[in-house]
């Protein structure tokens, strides 16, 4: 009989989902692999999801528990797995963990943070904003422990985190271990990024303050945020009084992403109703292909059109051009229901970029089969692909995902 342990790659709703579900309902044990320094993945980082329209730590802060309460689930952040070796029932994992540089003894006080000279981009925030080399990751990580980020800290030359830390939770010589493990099944499920904007070269993308993202608009409009809920333009930081909302970013384009996200008409028009929450003067334009919120989303696509007041132009825009003076930018689109060329100006342009698999870049160190986007395929026996790794999907379904995910895996390590 093989190894009844499972190893899940990646601490997103997809990986801590299928974590918890394999570890309650076997006997072995669960090695849950993240490369970041908290659990959580991309969730974190939104302001409300779909379908609840709710914070997304009312989820997972229910999750954590379950893993906090559960011996058998092992944890092991800024991780990543470098070599897979074997076959179901018995496969044989090298993982890198990354040093934290602050141990298990930190209370989180942040006495370290007011001492840091250092400063370093905030990625959880996208670089809208900056920390201190010393950090936590964001108000709910998981776990709630300060990392040091060593490519901005000014290490044993400055020191004055140690001298103040009131536990001596910092250790500035932490090394890299390797940890080998035995286990029966893996489930990769290490998500999605955005798609890459500077790639958006007619939109300006990366060139203009101006020009964010829609995940970087979570961001914003969360009040833990950056702007601490406001929606204010990166360029001056002013409130943005006119906002255009661009779909298919780089999606359904054979020169860029060639399928359809499935998730982006539904969370652009969930921003365009935060821009209208907080400022219902403020005008909201939103630019489509056509808008894909079928079935119960519908009732949320009129509502936005009805309610909310948001205009709607059908027609795929050619170009961004910023001026340089004031940072506003012009869109060029052609208005394909007034069969016009339309010229528009705005202070804050949105794009919705869609969802490519990490796979894509980063695949399993292993023999899986991957299609040409990048999805896994599900066709290796005992390693199987959750959540955003197998197509785009909304939180929702990446949950049900990972639960199909996590029986494949007590299936096989329970030898069918």
């Amino acid at each position: 009989m093989g190894s009844q342990n499972v190893l899940v790659v990646g601490g997103g709703i997809s990986g801590i989902t299928a974590a918890v579900e394999v570890a309650e309902a076997s006997q072995g044990e669960v090695y849950l692999v993240e490369k970041r320094p908290y659990l959580g993945g991309r969730v974190t980082q939104l302001n409300q999801y779909f379908p609840k329209l709710c914070p997304p730590n009312c989820g997972l802060e229910i999750n954590f528990k379950r893993i906090k309460n559960n011996p058998r689930i092992h944890v092991y952040t800024l991780a990543q797995v470098e070599e897979i070796k074997g076959e179901e029932g018995n496969f044989e994992v090298k993982v890198k963990v990354n040093p934290r540089y602050v141990t298990a003894a930190c209370t989180a006080c942040g006495k370290c943070v007011e001492v840091c000279p250092a400063e370093r981009p905030n990625e959880f925030n996208y670089n809208l904003d900056k920390t201190k080399a010393i950090y936590l990751p964001h108000i709910f990580a998981f776990p709630y422990k300060y990392v040091i980020d060593m490519q901005a800290c000014q290490g044993t030359s400055c020191s004055k985190c140690v001298e103040v830390c009131p536990v001596k939770a910092i250790d500035l010589n932490m090394q890299p271990e390797t940890l080998t493990l035995q286990v029966g099944a893996v489930i990769w499920a290490t998500g999605w990024d955005p798609y890459d904007i500077t790639k958006l070269e007619k939109y300006g993308a990366g060139r203009y303050p101006n020009v964010i993202t829609n995940v970087m608009m979570e961001r914003l409009a969360s009040k833990d945020g950056p702007t601490g809920g406001q929606i204010l333009r990166p360029s001056d930081g002013k409130p943005a009084k006119k906002i255009a909302f661009v779909q298919c970013a780089g999606s359904r384009d054979e020169n860029h992403l060639p399928y359809c996200s499935t998730v982006c008409c539904l969370a652009s028009l969930k921003q365009a109703l935060y821009v209208k929450e907080r400022d219902p003067e403020a005008q909201v334009y939103f630019f489509f292909i056509d808008i894909r919120a079928l079935g119960r989303y519908e009732d949320f696509f009129n509502r936005a059109k009805n309610e909310a007041k948001i205009t709607f132009i059908k027609g795929k825009v050619g170009e961004i051009i910023e001026d340089p003076a004031t940072k506003d930018l012009t869109l060029k689109v052609e208005d394909q229901n007034e069969g016009k060329l339309m010229s528009e100006t705005f202070d804050l342009v949105v794009l919705a970029t869609g969802m490519m698999p990490t796979t894509k870049i980063n695949p399993p160190p292993a023999r899986v089969a991957l299609d040409k986007d990048g999805f896994i395929l599900n066709e290796t026996p005992g390693i199987y692909g959750a959540g955003c790794v197998t197509r785009p999907v909304e939180v929702a379904a990446a949950v049900q995902e990972a639960t199909a995910a996590a029986l494949r895996a007590l299936q096989s390590i329970r030898g069918r």
